[in-house]
């Protein structure tokens, strides 16, 4: 089992908001970048033939999440952050009927599906339950190319014989925090609020003014992925026949109103009249949007995981929407910076789970997921609504306390039920927690975040490895479904 490096890690907030492809960071992204790091280490000119061999939760629930396809479209060459998601599906079938892929865009080589791909249902590699081993021939049958790779999380890939990931960049932040013990000092001897802490050490990765283009780049794609989500119907793919809710959710909510557009739908929520159980139902509404999309394997941001994407959107409207503080956001400018504001609380929160525990459903069921997301929604919620640092620290403990023990077992292996629900449930418990931080004494706090972290992570080695993400306890074995491959 993966053990916590006690060598400290240097994340830049846009290690933990990521630009991908639904419907799972771990099962489809972690494993297309996996697949494109591979292809730089070897000559795939001299290549004739590959085998690519899933283990552990990879195997068991891949299909379901997509991994296969994932690991056909990195071979192809395409990027998570870039490709048509419209074409991901046709891609992958040209593949599968050919028989034969085009590696890299640069040589064609024979690959046949059922050989080529293989799910070791049966194995587990014992670094992480999500490895995968990479093999690569020329055309006498000699290896060119064994490499192990692990998907960790969030879209985190690691190597065995590698201390860090890829995005786990080796520098010297003004303010580096591994805890929130180290955060509170920071901010306590600078006078920093969380976020002026933050803003200064992401500037050691990128200036300002890139550091703002990318967090809108981040928010555009969020709210393109609600507003879609909220406009489309159907049924998800996978074989579980699950309809789409946030659609018709939104219609009645609207009143079956029109939008061209995702600013004016915002507008319209913002300034239409919302009781509280109007705003708990479009709370639900915005996280079946976001991830319903990810099910579908449409553009969301890994956030700390696809299978939590949903949560920081929907965490976010409600602050934009319905908050004491909504209509100081309705400028564009004031907006962006709302948003801006909040993403950089919540990935730095974020970071103290990936070093401290885990933020893999593999490794320590849901609770690493939807409880680490509403950890970091409700820290930067907190401080947005004009709490100080310890009361945002506060919030994050409530929200992460109340996930302990959560586990993770997808019906089918889809990332459909629970999953879904789940963000919403995610979603409610951060609103909650930031209020009830809000209205309280840090000072007579008998937990403090790094203890939840730690009992988050004791938590993960105690539970029993059908409940992360193996469909093999849980929800997954008592509901009777007929499933096919996506």
């Amino acid at each position: 089992m993966l053990k916590k490096s006690l060598a400290p890690e240097r994340l830049s907030i846009f290690d933990m908001l990521k630009i991908g492809v639904g419907p799972s960071s771990s099962h489809t992204y972690g494993p297309w970048k996996a697949i494109l790091l591979w292809l730089e280490t070897f000559s795939v000119e001299k290549t004739h033939q590959i085998k690519i061999h899933l283990y552990g939760s990879l195997a068991k629930t891949g299909a379901g999440h997509g991994t296969d396809i994932a690991i056909i479209m990195g071979l192809l060459g395409e990027q998570p952050e870039t490709t048509n998601i419209a074409l991901i599906g046709q891609k992958f079938q040209q593949v599968v009927s050919a028989s034969s892929i085009e590696l890299k865009q640069v040589k064609t080589i024979p690959f046949v599906y059922s050989r080529d791909l293989i799910f070791h249902f049966d194995q587990q590699l014992p670094f992480h339950s999500n490895g995968m081993l990479f093999e690569a021939y020329d055309h006498e049958g000699r290896l060119l190319s064994s490499e192990k790779y692990y998907s960790i999380g969030g879209g985190f890939v690691a190597q065995e014989n590698t201390s860090t990931t890829k995005e786990e960049k080796e520098v010297q932040l003004p303010f580096p925090c591994n805890s929130s013990s180290d955060l509170i000092r920071h901010c306590k001897d600078n006078n920093f609020s969380i976020f002026d802490m933050v803003w200064a050490n992401e500037q050691t990765w990128k200036d300002a003014e890139t550091i703002h283009k990318d967090l809108i780049e981040i928010w555009s794609v969020m709210k393109n992925c609600l507003y879609k989500g909220c406009h489309t119907n159907g049924i998800l793919p996978g074989g579980l026949e699950v309809k789409r809710r946030a659609a018709d959710l939104n219609s009645q909510l609207s009143g079956g109103m029109k939008f061209s557009n995702p600013n004016d739908w915002i507008k319209y929520i913002r300034n239409a009249p919302a009781s509280f159980s109007k705003i708990l139902k479009w709370i639900s509404c915005f996280a079946f949007a976001v991830n319903e999309e990810n099910a579908s394997l449409s553009r969301v941001v890994t956030a700390p995981t696809n299978g939590a994407a949903g949560v920081i959107p929907t965490v976010i409207m409600y602050y934009l929407c319905f908050s004491e503080k909504r209509f100081e956001t309705e400028v564009k400018e004031h907006e962006e910076q709302a948003v801006i504001q909040f993403l950089c609380i919540a990935a730095e929160l974020g970071t103290f789970f990936k070093k401290g525990a885990t933020i893999s459903a593999a490794m320590g069921g849901c609770q690493a997921e939807i409880g680490v997301s509403s950890a970091m929604a409700a820290g930067a919620l907190t401080e947005c609504l004009g709490g100080s640092v310890e009361q945002s620290l506060m919030a994050a403990e409530i929200a992460m306390e109340h996930h302990l023990g959560l586990t993770c077992d997808p019906i089918g292996g889809l990332v459909q039920i629970p999953c879904i629900e789940r963000n919403s449930m995610g979603a409610i418990k951060a609103i909650t927690a930031a209020n009830i931080a809000l209205e309280s004494n840090p000072k007579n706090a008998k937990v403090s975040l790094d203890n939840v972290i730690n009992t988050l992570w004791e938590t993960a080695k105690d539970m029993n490895q059908k409940y992360k993400e193996t469909s093999e306890g849980g929800l997954a074995i008592n509901i009777p479904v007929n499933v096919v491959e996506c």
